[in-house]
């Protein structure tokens, strides 16, 4: 892991990172700038006597779209960010194949993020916009990540730069500009161009300039050449098409004409949003043209370079990829058929990736084997699951329909996946296992209830068991009634519990289905589900009931409905917190209110005794505290550990507002807590002079000793807080 900022001292020997405290440095920071994820100060060691840069490091950036930094830890040399259970996107477009629904909402959520970014003052530049700097939550949502790492120093050379760049393995990502000697510092529309790379990867699911060396990805940007659009699937929605047009907006050799993030967001909203919409997807096709797979892998064969050698070998593929078929047909010999190309692939797989049916019944006719698998397992019946004509023909001969890919996968996985219920009844209707499963345990069932396929889903059940319809895959234990509705698909979910699916199946981690609904903000999945009689309370195996889930993600309506039907609002989960203490975490005031409209208990005790006004105080929430002081909550109960009152903990956080809300709601400003220290204690310790000063003006006793015997003047005298030790001396 990089560590963003460290000191650059030949006190440090190389690599070492010290652990500076606050307390360290002289109380005079000379801001030197601002912006991206902090500001930088001009600042000196009192120990060496030393001028260092300082950067603060901002982890209150928070956004859907982006991954949350937590902090620092120095001990271990890292940054801690938000876990992202589904890794980078990078590994997703190498190892899934995605529906172009998929495609766009992914596209749609990066600008999201990438907007985020940009619309700050001044904005933040990513510098290293990536597919492996893109994660995935639990559900396939788009979280940004490394942000803020690279920056531009003002005394840095373009070479020097670009070494940075190179060595993180975003050469394919760098716009022109920056390898000329233009000698403007990147801006925005550096990120731009990274966006426009991206979308190329995700509608191609392939890698830009594969196999290319770094000089020559250079030299073909510089010159204005940008990834293969051929690659991008043949079959394809209509909108795809507008979308290749911001992509190449993006892209623009002319950094001037290349859009912002703010025009990109409302033009992708629109292209998701149609994709949405329930139906076939329509397609455009030129009317001579066969139909083709957008299977990710085949427009990476037929945009492959040939050339001839002795044998012909690769000139038979140069016939393919030209779609020159009649040629093709002409030329094609016996010994042609029996040859493994590169990845073990034989022509017969080509052939059916071209989806000219005649030369696939040609090449069918010389010998070819029906059943031969590429060395990942892919068989011409596989390629050809989206080409009707083709898959025919392929079971018309004896096609094996059981086959699976090195994953196991069989032809009716990728059709199910893809939603293409006329492969799928084919299939079936020759010996395709309904309940077949992948490695990982996924059947077809599992695919099409997390991707919305209802037609597929009738069908499936049609020819499965109803123990079939309970199975669990193997990875998180969940049903297809769990992944139905963990992603919304209400008729799907209704269909599943018509079948005997039952609504109170746990996952490995104890989750029901109406724990995922609810976590998501699914209402109409948690209504049915709640017809369904599902336990309503059930406990997971952190101890989070489905209101402690909703209440965390702010689901105000989805929380109002569960405790319609029967749900305990002070329900506790393994931490002790309740539904009110989860709805705090996140600082969902809406949420908070409803609970407490519901007869949550506001003054309710988890974990070390922190109530939710404890927690609203630490989290620096003061529209909370204030909801929460409305609702009647305590501020003057201590917590268990060492006694604090939400007043200590306040000022220990240094939440001004939150403290002005807990003395006009009566707290005690001289309250003590186990070591003696009281608020005024806390507040001296740190920078908040009107913290003091609404502490002493409302009666805080100045001469009070803690445990040390020490008063807060000395307690701000120590940690050389000398306006605070100035106003302490006066008394306000």
């Amino acid at each position: 892991v990089q560590w963003p900022y460290s000191f650059k001292t030949s006190r440090l020997s190389p690599g070492q990172v010290r652990d500076f405290k606050k307390d360290d440095f002289e109380a005079d920071w000379i801001k030197v700038t601002e912006g991206r994820c902090g500001q930088v100060y001009q600042v000196k060691l009192k120990l060496w006597r030393e001028k260092c840069a300082l950067k603060s490091f901002d982890t209150t950036l928070k956004y859907k779209y982006i991954a949350s930094i937590y902090g620092l830890c120095t001990e271990a040399t890292a940054m801690v960010i938000e876990y992202m259970s589904n890794g980078s996107l990078n590994t997703l477009l190498a190892d899934h194949t995605l529906m172009w629904p998929k495609k766009f909402q992914m596209i749609h959520e990066i600008s999201m993020g990438m907007n985020f970014l940009h619309s700050m003052n001044p904005p933040l530049l990513h510098l290293n916009l990536k597919t492996s700097n893109i994660l995935l939550d639990d559900h396939l949502h788009i979280k940004i990540s490394d942000y803020g790492l690279i920056h531009w120093e003002e005394d840095m050379s373009k070479n020097m730069f670009m070494e940075i760049l190179t060595a993180r393995g975003s050469i394919n990502y760098i716009p022109p500009e920056t390898f000329s000697q233009w000698p403007d510092p990147p801006g925005v529309t550096f990120d731009i161009y990274s966006f426009g790379i991206v979308v190329w990867e995700i509608l191609t699911q392939q890698k830009p300039y594969a196999g290319c060396t770094m000089t020559s990805v250079l030299l073909q940007v510089s010159q204005g050449k940008r990834p293969c659009l051929n690659m991008i699937p043949d079959e394809r929605p209509d909108e795809c098409d507008e979308m290749v047009n911001i992509m190449q907006q993006c892209w623009d050799q002319n950094q001037t004409k290349r859009p912002q993030f703010s025009d990109i967001v409302r033009k992708t909203e629109a292209l998701s949003e149609v994709l949405k919409i329930p139906g076939p997807i329509r397609c455009h096709r030129n009317p001579d043209e066969r139909q083709k797979s957008n299977h990710p892998w085949l427009p990476a064969i037929l945009c492959f370079h040939f050339t001839d050698d002795g044998h012909g070998k690769d000139k038979i593929l140069s016939l393919l990829s030209k779609k020159d078929f009649s040629s093709f047909r002409q030329s094609v010999k016996t010994e042609h058929v029996h040859t493994q190309f590169s990845g073990e692939k034989s022509l017969l797989f080509y052939t059916v990736a071209s989806g000219d049916a005649e030369s696939v019944m040609h090449v069918l006719s010389l010998g070819a084997d029906i059943n031969s698998a590429t060395s990942r397992g892919y068989t011409p019946l596989i390629i050809a699951v989206l080409l009707h004509d083709i898959i025919s023909l392929l079971l018309e001969h004896g096609a094996a329909t059981t086959q699976g890919d090195e994953d196991q996968w069989t032809a009716l996985h990728f059709a199910a996946q893809n939603g293409d219920d006329r492969t799928v009844r084919l299939l079936l209707d020759k010996g395709a296992i309904p309940d077949a499963k992948e490695k990982s345990g996924w059947m077809p069932l599992h695919l099409a209830c997390q991707n919305g396929h209802e037609t597929v889903v009738r069908l499936l059940l049609s020819r499965l068991s109803e123990e079939a319809v309970g199975e669990r895959e193997e990875a998180q234990g969940r049903t297809p009634l769990h992944l139905a509705s963990a992603y919304g698909h209400v008729n799907i979910a209704k269909l599943l519990l018509s079948q005997g699916a039952d609504p109170n199946s746990t996952d490995f981690f104890l989750a029901t289905p109406l724990h995922l609904s609810a976590e998501e903000g699914h209402n109409r999945v948690v209504r049915q589900l709640v017809k369904s009689g599902v336990n309503i309370d059930s406990a997971d195996s952190r101890g989070y009931t489905p209101l402690h889930l909703a209440a965390l993600n702010g689901h105000t309506g989805i929380c109002r409905q569960l405790f319609s039907n029967g749900a305990s609002p002070d329900s506790r989960n393994h931490r002790g917190w309740t539904p009110m203490h989860s709805a705090v975490i996140r600082g969902h005031e809406a949420t908070v209110i409803q609970l407490e409209s519901l007869g949550g208990c506001v003054n309710a005790t988890g974990e070390k005794g922190w109530t939710p006004l404890h927690l609203a105080c630490h989290l620096n929430q003061p529209q909370v505290v204030a909801n929460l002081l409305a609702a009647k909550a305590n501020p003057n109960v201590a917590e268990d550990s060492e006694g604090w009152t939400p007043l200590h903990v306040a000022c220990s956080s240094g939440s001004f507002s939150s403290v002005l809300h807990l003395i006009s709601h009566h707290a005690d400003v001289n309250a003590v807590n186990s070591s003696k220290t009281t608020p005024l204690h806390l507040a001296a310790m740190g920078s908040s002079v009107p913290i003091v000063k609404a502490l002493l003006l409302n009666g805080a006793d100045r001469t009070l000793l803690d445990s040390s015997g020490s008063t807060a003047l000395n307690v701000a005298q120590s940690y050389e807080k000398l306006e605070i030790a100035q106003l302490l001396e006066k008394g306000c």
